[in-house]
């Protein structure tokens, strides 16, 4: 250390320091707050030594210029009767001075308030708030009359301190005699909370909270373990329940609401690995989730190599949390390393085929568990048809759309090929913003006078999803409105219940339509796919398809559709009566412009919706006169 260090150490150990406000703030909720489940203290201190013993296995990879590299790594809690004390120990990364006044006198501004916030609402079990807002250790203070904190850091010249508070506004930090690596929390017990001094009771804690921290966890003089410790991947799954399971998934990840679904992963062969691995039922973890950003946990041979490591599942199943170990991965490896290396590429191989199993056998076992996923993740899903180039075509058969005959229950394409017509061989869908629009749509007259089954494509994923998603089982996707549909049957149009406009009223309302809209549209033609509806927009032969068209709006805002062709429905009676109306009389100018406007909204690419009002009104008014 050098002098200025030196000299903050003696000043240190003079005077009080006062704690930050928000963390005084915190003290206050714990020290007067009263609720029954005291206990998570010891959860969290046990936690946090947990960390410190992680953090220093991780440094002896690399580094064994270190205070005792051979000592054993594990926590150890002792109470003392007599002196009403409980001490929780650990043979950790350990902190220095300067570490004890941040870590211990300061929390993270944004933890801390959110943490307030939730404890002044009063609607909520503070004991199930600590472990989500990160404000552990001060958690000791529901059951501290005091509390001293004795730590040596694993750097070779590091100087032992010690820390003190009462929880009251300061605490102190002095030089202390400490000749071993670690870290000591000293509880001095109110009188209330004998409890925790009972052995008895320190092992039901344990049991119930710390059961899988990585490493032993000892009560006193003891030789014997507290905790199981043994890694649960590591487990034989005939060994384990399904609350073993959950257990270590509220520790993996201080998430206190189950998981949707769970695997568990033993390979021998091409590598030898282990994992479990969660989908948890919501996409955002808690707030002050340890869980940072996205990733497995990386163990070697039961050594954290990564807290997490993207390369173990394609960017799509982002959300899968867990963990892998692999007895072929060696200790000292980098994360270069660890991206470069053939291993790695089997891992993550034989990991996206469990979760994609793991989802399937969850479609096929458990439909409401199914769409419980399906709703939280499906777009995530949507998004690997869209990337991956080679290895789509496993999650086929997890897609699950809406259709216009299943308007309330999700279809797989499996579904949908059961449900075909005869010599129906291709996949109708339609694409649009939202599910009660595209209902509405007039590419859709075809398919309901044959009774043609077509999916709702709504989401903005889906465009993306189609530039990969051609074919499923050798059945081609077709876009319903596309212009150059072919069907197995064509529409006669014979229905007999209205007049058509012959072929010199057709040529003239083509001209009319033409003059008024200019370069608004392509063209305009007539056609025999619309039943229900006036008219429909479709794409010019050889511009860019609907699909590709969507993919450019969403990536580009600017992006301007080019101009499409207006297709009209001679029989129907808005454009029967038009071709009647005399070219000057006002209501023809209106009506044209009202049935391109119509169209435009339809197809969700009109600019200026409210902009129609106007139109409609004049509309009235002229049929009024």
């Amino acid at each position: 250390m050098d002098n200025n260090h030196e000299k903050d150490k003696s000043n240190l150990g003079s005077s009080p320091i006062a704690f930050k406000a928000e963390t005084k703030q915190i003290l206050e909720i714990l020290i007067h707050s009263l609720y029954t489940e005291r206990e998570v203290f010891l959860r969290e201190l046990i936690s946090n030594a947990s960390d410190a013993l992680t953090r220093v296995n991780f440094e002896l990879l690399t580094n064994r210029q270190v205070i005792e590299p051979q000592v054993e790594l594990g926590i150890r809690i002792i109470p003392n009767e007599s002196e009403k004390t409980l001490t929780v120990e650990d043979t950790g990364i350990g902190m220095t001075e300067q570490e004890l006044i941040t870590n211990l006198g300061t929390i993270a501004q944004s933890g801390a308030r959110d943490f307030i916030a939730a404890a002044s609402e009063g609607d909520q079990d503070i004991s199930t708030l600590i472990g989500q807002f990160g404000v552990g250790f001060y958690s000791a203070f529901m059951v501290a009359e005091s509390i001293t904190v004795t730590s040596r850091s694993y750097l070779e010249d590091a100087q032992a301190a010690s820390w003190y508070s009462t929880g009251a506004d300061t605490f102190t930090v002095k030089p202390a005699d400490k000749n071993t690596r670690g870290t000591s929390v000293t509880i001095k017990l109110k009188g209330d909370a004998a409890e925790f001094l009972q052995e008895a009771r320190l092992r039901e804690i344990i049991r119930k909270h710390s059961d899988f921290i990585p490493f032993p966890i000892y009560i006193g003089d003891e030789a014997e373990q507290a905790n199981r410790q043994t890694a649960i991947w590591r487990q034989q799954p005939n060994e384990l329940q399904e609350k073993d399971y959950e257990e270590f998934y509220k520790q993996l990840t201080l998430d206190f609401e189950p998981p949707l679904a769970y695997a568990h992963m033993l390979v021998d062969a091409p590598v030898q690995m282990y994992a479990v691995l969660y989908i948890p039922s919501k996409t955002k973890p808690n707030f002050f989730s340890p869980r940072k950003e996205a990733g497995l946990k990386l163990y070697a041979r039961k050594v954290l190599i990564q807290e997490f490591n993207r390369d173990l599942l394609p960017e799509y199943l982002g959300f899968i949390q867990g963990v892998v170990d692999s007895e072929d991965l060696p200790l000292n490896v980098s994360r270069e390393t660890v991206q470069s290396t053939k291993i790695m590429l089997n891992l993550k191989k034989l990991v996206t085929a469990k979760v994609i199993d793991t989802l399937e056998n969850l479609a096929s076992h458990d439909a409401d568990r199914f769409h419980e996923f399906w709703s939280a993740y499906g777009e995530f899903i949507k998004q690997g048809v869209a990337i991956e180039m080679t290895d789509y075509k496993p999650l086929l058969p997890l897609l699950r759309f809406y259709s216009t005959s299943q308007t309330e229950e999700l279809s797989s394409l499996a579904d949908y090929l059961q449900r075909q017509q005869p010599g129906q061989k291709d996949i109708y869908y339609i694409m649009g913003d939202d599910q009660r629009s595209v209902l509405h749509s007039p590419h859709l007259d075809v398919a309901k006078h044959y009774d043609y089954e077509v999916l709702l494509f709504t989401d903005p994923v889906d465009a993306f999803m189609l530039t990969n998603l051609k074919e499923y089982q050798d059945h081609p996707l077709v876009n319903i409105a596309a212009a150059n549909l072919v069907l197995p049957s064509e529409v006669d149009g014979e229905d007999g219940q209205q007049p058509a406009v012959d072929e010199s009223g057709q040529t003239k309302l083509i001209e009319r339509f033409q003059n008024q809209l200019g370069e608004r549209i392509s063209s305009v033609r007539m056609t025999d796919r619309l039943s229900e509806s006036p008219a429909r927009l479709v794409d010019p032969e050889g511009g860019l398809n609907q699909e590709m068209q969507r993919v450019y709006r969403i990536l580009e805002q600017d992006f301007q559709v080019p101009p499409k062709v207006l297709e009209l429905n001679p029989r129907h009676p808005i454009i029967v009566s038009l071709s009647n109306l005399p070219e000057d009389d006002q209501r023809s100018e209106l009506v044209i412009d009202l049935i391109y406007q119509d169209a435009l909204l339809i197809e969700g690419l009109h600019p200026d919706p409210a902009g129609m009002i106007t139109q409609i009104q004049k509309i009235m008014q002229a049929a009024l006169d």
